[in-house]
């Protein structure tokens, strides 16, 4: 009996997918449970599984091409089986058009590469190592899978020809270049001129690019909540000095794993969110959801987007094991290896931009979460103690509120236990 291969629902916001790559090619024999393709959704990249063995029989969607959920994408079912009936009833799906994928832009490969230089008579022959040309607009076409192995493995993606729609590089691509011989360098080659390209005049064309299925999502969140939600701001700002101290003393003690300031602040927005339920809590309707867990989600920014990877329970647990836990899930996030529980159910978040330098934002709250909480840097200031002025280490923290469960009191004070546990962070860990 033939298997279908859909584009699946991955997560509950999900309602389309990009596939991405082709993992199997048409005629290959798929045994259950083999990976078959790997697409993108709201949140993560995702491998699909075969449900059923067979051949892969038809593709019916290609890499770069959007889909919605349950949209029929490949068939697998045994040689002489037929399946016309299921690929006609395929056809009624209408598939977007492919699309060029999206390119970080701090990604290097943007750059064009410089022309080679040119050997002499008399260097010993070597293979030749491919020239790839960039399109027009300067971006290569590469696949997340097929970047990530290059970057592992420091090959530079301007050298590797392209076997994907529309010459975009794919995983097998750089995994033939990872088994290539490497080319013998040339000797004593002569110094080229770089050319340059005069002026002329135009401004560069504006570039048009899909969104991403994260950016959609986050679109929608964003309507979701700063349209109904009735947001108020609370700031305060917090002296960092003997939170610094103590971290400075574990990190010392050459114990595993250094713990930083994010996992501090995690520590203390669990005691505060223990101490003061109120701000743990949802708006459900005509009902106030007081959540028994305190589970906290940290906004984590990847490429084209962002994520709430959740320490689960943190109210109970100590400052080294939510160092430990939300390590290894910020770092599985930026490889977009999170499973849909391990980004979903968060009861409130923290989100700290201190590392970009900067001093004071405001967050906006994810539903159905009532609060949310926006960390700046750390900076060096004059500030007035016991009547003398002296420099103190001091970082600003605004509390997103939504008012239909926290109010400003209430708000205020679970900010003041949060404030004292980073003033005082013995009580973090005592």
């Amino acid at each position: 009996m033939a298997t279908k291969v859909v584009m699946a629902q991955l997560s509950p916001t999900m309602e389309e997918g990009k596939l991405l790559e082709w993992r199997v090619s048409e005629g290959d024999e798929i045994a259950q449970g083999d990976i078959v393709a790997e697409i993108e959704t709201d949140k993560a990249n995702m491998e699909v599984e075969a449900m059923g063995g067979g051949v892969l029989r038809k593709i019916l969607v290609q890499p770069g091409q959007t889909v919605p959920v349950g949209a029929l994408i490949g068939v697998i079912a045994s040689p002489d089986e037929a399946i016309d009936d299921l690929i006609a009833s395929a056809a009624t799906v209408a598939a977007a058009p492919p699309t060029e994928p999206e390119t970080a832009p701090e990604a290097p490969v943007e750059t064009a590469p410089e022309p080679p230089a040119a050997p002499t008579a008399e260097a010993t022959p070597a293979p030749a190592t491919p020239v790839v040309q960039p399109p027009a607009d300067g971006r290569l076409k590469v696949s997340p899978v097929a970047r990530r192995i290059a970057e592992e493995n420091g090959l530079d993606l301007t050298t590797i020809a392209g076997s994907g729609p529309g010459g975009r590089i794919i995983k097998s691509d750089v995994e033939g270049a990872l088994q290539a011989p490497t080319a013998a360098p040339v000797t004593d080659a002569p110094t080229v001129a770089p050319v340059v390209t005069p002026a002329t005049g135009s401004a560069p064309a504006d570039r048009v690019e899909e969104a991403s299925q994260m950016r959609k999502a986050i679109a929608r969140r964003l309507v979701q909540s700063i349209g109904p939600v009735p947001h108020f701001f609370l700031t305060t700002e917090i002296d960092m000095g003997r939170a610094l101290e103590l971290r400075a003393d574990l990190n010392a003690r050459n114990l595993e794993g250094k713990i930083g300031v994010n996992d501090l602040l995690l520590k203390a927005t669990a005691e505060a969110l223990t101490r003061h339920p109120s701000a743990n809590a949802s708006w459900e309707g005509e009902a106030v959801r007081y959540h028994g867990s305190v589970d906290i989600g940290i906004a984590v920014a990847l490429e084209g987007g962002l994520i709430t990877p959740v320490v689960r329970d943190a109210g109970r647990k100590g400052l080294r094991q939510i160092s430990v836990e939300a390590k290894d899930l910020i770092a599985r996030a930026r490889d977009k290896k999170l499973v849909p529980e391990e980004y979903q159910g968060a009861t409130f978040s923290v989100s700290n931009l201190g590392m970009y330098e900067i001093d004071q934002f405001t967050a906006i709250i994810n539903p159905p979460e009532a609060g949310i909480l926006a960390v700046g840097r750390t900076t060096e200031k004059p500030v007035v103690v016991d009547g003398e002025v002296v420099v103190r280490k001091r970082m600003r923290v605004t509390m997103s509120c939504d008012h239909r469960v926290i109010d400003g009191a209430s708000g205020a004070e679970f900010l003041g236990t949060f404030k004292a546990m980073l003033e005082n962070p013995l009580e973090m860990i005592l």
